[in-house]
């Protein structure tokens, strides 16, 4: 399927049978050429292949979205778990249906009806949703350190601390402040101009391939932007790692081992989930986009976006009496 341009000079738009050369589409889009539409190559050209790919993201898809609801329902539903750290886990459970609702639905959907269009508008949507996700995902669990922390360094002060009304604006400070995050840097990346093409090697609209479709500076969009979330997402992990250093101080001196096997059991899902986060995103957008394979990228790519909504549920319910007693009831 040949890319489609609207050109705002005059000039007829090229057409499908007869796709341009290079350098002809250097010159058309030097001419303000402007794109109205995404090639999202995703996995396979074999149609045997493709319904393939339908199959397995459907699964992954209907895995994530029952365990999350799951989650989400039981704890609703039970009034012994409306207490921080399940409202917490409970907003972690929605960002996590969000998330994974962002990016297989319209993949599947293409793999279906045989098509890898993505319209610009929906480009646009794709990228503040997965960016506003992964953000609002770091926040929560940041915030979720802190109620470790508070829950076993000053548990006498922990009602106090931690009170509906300070949880809600905590969650709702950190939605807000995500969202505007999210328009700045959607913004920022669709202020450049694309001149590379409109092809990329992704399931989903990523700035990594849309900074390669830039027509210049796309090295010091790339390097702004990630010095600037880099910067974000390192005063958040010094938070968690600060937190859990006073976490484990206090704990080791708890002077029975029960209590002590107590205390980490509530901290333990928790470090598993941000490291999980921690991993997949790092490996994801800090690895060398120029010369990064697109088979690598595509398997980086579904590891992000679809492993941690899936296993976050799982970790969180697998040592949890209480969220498992919800659940099964």
């Amino acid at each position: 399927m040949a890319c489609r341009f609207v050109t705002t000079t005059g000039h007829s738009p090229f057409k499908d049978s007869q796709p341009p050369s290079h350098n002809v589409l250097r010159k058309k889009l030097s001419n303000q050429t402007t794109i109205t539409k995404f090639l999202l190559l995703g996995f396979f050209d074999v149609p045997e292949l493709q319904i393939l790919h339908f199959v397995v993201f459907l699964m992954l898809y209907l895995a994530s979205l029952l365990e999350n609801l799951l989650i989400i329902t039981a704890i609703a539903l039970n009034h012994q778990l409306h207490i921080p750290m399940y409202f917490f886990l409970m907003n972690l459970s929605i960002l996590d249906l969000g998330s994974v609702s962002v990016t297989i639905p319209k993949s599947m959907a293409n793999s279906l009806m045989n098509t890898r269009l993505i319209s610009y508008s929906g480009c646009v949507a794709q990228v503040f949703l997965v960016f506003f996700f992964a953000s609002a995902d770091f926040a929560i669990l940041t915030i979720m350190a802190y109620d470790r922390y508070v829950a076993i360094c000053q548990p006498l002060h922990y009602e106090t601390v931690m009170n509906r009304r300070a949880c809600v604006q905590m969650a709702a400070s950190a939605w807000i402040s995500v969202i505007l995050y999210s328009a700045v840097h959607t913004g920022n990346t669709f202020a450049i101009s694309f001149c590379g093409g409109n092809m990329m090697d992704q399931f989903f609209c990523e700035v990594p391939q849309l900074l390669k479709l830039a027509c210049s500076n796309s090295d010091l969009s790339e390097v702004g932007f990630l010095i600037f979330s880099v910067c974000l997402a390192s005063s958040c992990f010094v938070f968690i790692i600060v937190s859990y250093v006073q976490i484990f101080t206090t704990v080791l001196r708890i002077p029975s081992e029960q209590g002590q096997h107590k205390a980490f059991s509530t901290c333990l899902p928790h470090l598993i989930v941000v490291s999980l986060f921690i991993c997949t995103e790092t490996f994801a957008y800090l690895k060398s986009t120029s010369s990064s394979n697109s088979g690598l990228d595509l398997m980086v790519a579904v590891l992000y976006s679809v492993l941690p909504p899936m296993t976050n549920p799982i970790i969180y319910s697998m040592r949890n009496k209480e969220l498992k007693g919800a659940l099964c009831m």
